[in-house]
């Protein structure tokens, strides 16, 4: 079954370290062709929000949740079950200083 893995931060940090880059870059070849998608996303500043409401176009700057974590990157990977989508996401040094929401994905 495949999970999103939602890496969310503050964007406030400073980015990671060296040894916590390498080390996610480590997972990332561990993982190999279980990994489906691996994407990082510019800060939430960039996000445009678009909604439909009584029948309009309403497009507004910035993310639509005023939260102090976002989302700066998402994987698609390959898991036997939820508990191992878990262990790999623990193993995200973004653990550590924000969090990983874990989602099975709905295929379409």
């Amino acid at each position: 079954m495949e999970y999103a893995l939602l890496i969310c931060r503050d964007e406030s940090q400073a980015p990671l370290a060296a040894p916590e880059q390498e080390a996610f870059a480590a997972l990332l070849e561990r993982l190999g062709p279980r990994l489906k998608v691996n994407t990082r996303l510019r800060p939430s500043s960039t996000a445009t929000t678009v909604k439909v409401r009584d029948g309009g176009l309403v497009i507004a700057d910035g993310p639509f949740a005023e939260t102090k974590e976002q989302v700066a990157g998402v994987l698609v990977v390959e898991c036997e079950d939820l508990d191992e989508a878990v262990e790999l996401a623990a193993q995200i040094p973004v653990a550590r200083l924000g969090a990983i929401e874990v989602r099975p994905v709905w295929p379409l």
